[in-house]
């Protein structure tokens, strides 16, 4: 039998060269599809590489009678409705690997863009101004870095936090304390012990039921005065009116943001423009290494689940209950 791959985003040369090699695999691959001619191609599918601009929901479920897995290039599944996956007896999985440094290496670059306010010294020097007092900024070094969600991300962060010198508090109630330990700290078992010490929080939780918005004004009433806050992990994750508020008022010292709750971002989000916050449009994982170790991943994942039936990093594993 030959099994037909749908991949309707872009995706790296390396990972479609893979499939393309696997007997037993068909790929339709045209580049970056329309939303229409992504649902008259989907009929035929088995499988479907997506990464976060194709919406794997009902309707595009509806509309593929065949298919049996969906595999995201990339980390977040925000895009995919694992709930009608899985009572379809579809298969998600993701590709989280590739990202990790990329990623990681993003946040710090974010860090001290925000702690040595670049941005905006850039743009004085390109305005002809000479304005070094303005600009003084936080060295990082002593200071208590406050990581929420500590995966794969949010451990690389950690280490290179320990290799600035600073202080790695982390919080993940799904995280075990070995792995903590193996990196030389430990995990604080309350949200609030990261809220209450850290001089700069980085985000790098999942986006669910309990983690939604919860950097709001609650959260931040908790934080030090003058607190740092780094988001590459999900814009959900902020409450953007809240933050906004915070930074208006001083409370919190600044936010460098490279993911939000509506991308690009909607029109009026209030946190645009504001003089301390710094910006980049979802870079976290745009490096060429990162988007080619994808990819390969992603193949890798739908050759091993369509020809062997082996399924790798699975993000609805309730769904084996049904097959």
């Amino acid at each position: 039998m030959t099994y037909l791959v749908l991949v309707p985003d872009n995706l790296e040369q390396s990972g479609l060269e893979l499939l393309r090699q696997t007997e037993g695999l068909e790929v339709y691959a045209p580049g970056k599809m329309t939303r229409e001619d992504t649902l008259q191609q989907i009929p035929a599918a088995h499988a479907l590489i997506v990464r976060s601009d194709t919406k794997v929901n009902q309707e595009l479920l509806d509309a593929a009678p065949h298919l049996k897995v969906v595999v995201r290039a990339g980390v977040g599944v925000d895009n995919i409705d694992l709930a009608a996956c899985t009572a379809r007896r579809i298969v998600v999985m993701n590709a989280p690997d590739g990202n990790t440094i990329s990623t990681a290496e993003h946040t710090f670059a974010l860090m001290l863009a925000l702690a040595r306010h670049i941005p905006r010294a850039d743009a004085s020097m390109r305005a002809g101004r000479w304005d070094r007092k303005q600009f003084t900024g936080m060295q990082l070094w002593g200071k208590a870095l406050g990581i929420i969600g500590f995966g794969r991300v949010g451990r690389a962060v950690a280490e290179r936090g320990r290799a600035f010198g600073m202080e790695d508090i982390a919080y993940d109630p799904f995280v075990p304390d070995r792995v903590a330990r193996h990196l030389g700290l430990e995990l604080v078992p309350r949200l609030d012990d990261v809220l209450v010490k850290a001089d700069i929080i980085s985000l790098h939780a999942l986006v669910t039921d309990e983690t939604r918005g919860m950097i709001n004004a609650e959260s931040i009433e908790r934080m030090k005065d003058g607190v740092l806050i780094v988001n590459a992990a999900r814009g959900a994750l902020i409450n953007s009116a809240d933050l906004a508020a915070a930074l208006k008022s001083g409370k919190i010292g600044g936010a460098a943001l490279d993911v939000y709750d509506v991308e690009p971002p909607a029109a009026g989000n209030p946190l645009i423009g504001l003089d301390n916050v710094v910006h980049t449009p979802h870079l976290g994982a745009s490096t060429n290494e990162a988007q080619e170790a994808v990819a390969l991943q992603a193949a890798e994942e739908v050759v091993r689940a369509l020809l062997d039936n082996k399924f790798d990093n699975v993000r609805n594993r309730e769904v084996f209950d049904l097959l």
